[in-house]
């Protein structure tokens, strides 16, 4: 996904505010994190205000969101 695709479908998701379009921007946040990197999604979150409409904030790591987790090491 482009930055200028992430914008567009950041900026739907914004026009709806609720529960479920935050955690959609929280997938696409984490994988612009993992194609452009960590920068890329706090400027985004920055440029879009995305901490006052959806709380969230620059510097967290997305890049986890809806991957299922890795082996437990424990096991």
């Amino acid at each position: 996904m482009t930055l200028d695709q992430a914008r567009d479908l950041i900026r739907t998701q914004l026009q709806f505010g609720g529960g479920y379009n935050r955690n959609a921007v929280r997938l696409m946040l984490g994988e612009i994190g993992r194609a452009h990197g960590q920068g890329a999604v706090d400027g985004l979150i920055r440029e879009l205000g995305l901490e006052a409409a959806f709380g969230l904030k620059p510097g967290t790591d997305f890049s986890g969101v809806g991957r299922p987790p890795g082996p437990n090491p424990q096991t």
